[in-house]
């Protein structure tokens, strides 16, 4: 009970001293910093582990698996079951709009059959939240006038309306660029073994688990093929259909390969080893076209960033001894 006394008394001194508070309060600040910079470190280092991603995707389809495997990864969360149900009367009746919306969510990795019912549930809740929350909670509070008001409502509306679809190009932008990375490899892999002596199936299915930590991307999209060649689905269907859902120009010359080596009966691997020297020969070529750019697109920072501030430092000190001159 003393030393409970003691302590109180101690407490209550260091709060009388302002400079003690002060202390006090800078140390506590530095350990939450540093208790924030651990938890964004371990976050990253979390994110970045592939072992981690590897079994994070393998938690993933074993929880679809068990599900039953009819909605994918996009109807089967929470947000996705609540945006469904809004977006099926927006999905377009047309079959060609149809079919090119899916076509798009393919491209950009979204499979699931309801896929098209979640996008254009998003593209309805952004367009209609927004605009009532601002209405409900921004607006009677600020004073503004009703012109603006309406502006800001529109603006709003319409940019929720265009988000999902900016989102749409990012994503198949990005998923494109990641399997045309992942295409050399995949190539090399290729030609080691159907050099070696597998089939295109056997040898597709060998790269696809060789490249899921490296190139997930394209390891996913030779999972599908060879899961459509085991179901029943002919090679050539198969190789159409890879073709189609990726769009990616390397993969659709690769496909065209492979189909005219099959129709003419030529070797796989004789095919597959001068179609990866074209493409290297493709790649250096884009590599020194972006080079050849270089010194065009440096002259507008030159230009606009380094002439003004080299101009100040040389032409600064004799103009203002010129002024001085002149005013004396």
């Amino acid at each position: 009970m003393d030393a409970l006394t003691m302590l109180l008394n101690q407490l209550d001194e260091w709060l009388a001293d302002p400079e003690m508070v002060q202390f006090g309060f800078s140390v506590l600040l530095g350990l939450t910093i540093f208790a924030l910079m651990i938890a964004l470190l371990l976050l990253v280092m979390g994110l970045s582990d592939p072992l981690r991603r590897r079994l994070r995707g393998l938690e993933a389809e074993a929880a679809t698996a068990s599900a039953g495997g009819g909605a994918g990864k996009a109807t089967g969360s929470g947000v996705g079951q609540w945006l469904g149900p809004m977006g099926e009367r927006l999905v377009p009746s047309k079959e060609e709009a149809r079919s090119r919306m899916a076509q798009r969510l393919r491209r950009a990795g979204k499979r699931s059959p309801g896929a098209a019912s979640v996008f254009y549930g998003a593209r309805l809740a952004l367009t209609v939240l927004p605009p009532l929350l601002l209405l409900t909670l921004v607006i009677p509070f600020t004073r503004l006038p009703l012109g603006a008001s309406l502006l800001m409502l529109v603006a709003t509306a319409l940019a929720g309306y265009l988000l999902p679809s900016l989102w749409l190009e990012r994503a198949i932008k990005q998923r494109t660029r990641a399997l045309r990375r992942g295409l050399p490899d995949a190539l090399d892999l290729l030609v080691v073994c159907t050099e070696a002596g597998l089939g295109l199936g056997a040898a597709i299915q060998r790269v696809a688990q060789d490249l899921e930590v490296s190139h997930p991307e394209l390891a996913d999209e030779l999972h599908l093929f060879s899961m459509q060649t085991r179901a029943g689905m002919d090679s050539k269907a198969a190789l159409r259909d890879l073709e189609e859902r990726t769009g990616v120009e390397d993969i659709r010359g690769l496909v065209t390969t492979l189909l005219q080596s099959m129709r003419f009966g030529t070797s796989i691997a004789t095919t597959l080893r001068i179609y990866a020297v074209e493409l290297r020969d493709k790649r250096t070529q884009e590599a020194e076209e972006q080079a050849a750019k270089v010194s065009t697109k440096m002259l507008f920072p030159l230009i606009f960033c380094v002439f003004p501030s080299f101009f100040v430092v040389a032409l600064g000190p004799p103009l203002l001894g010129a002024m001085r001159a002149l005013a004396s």
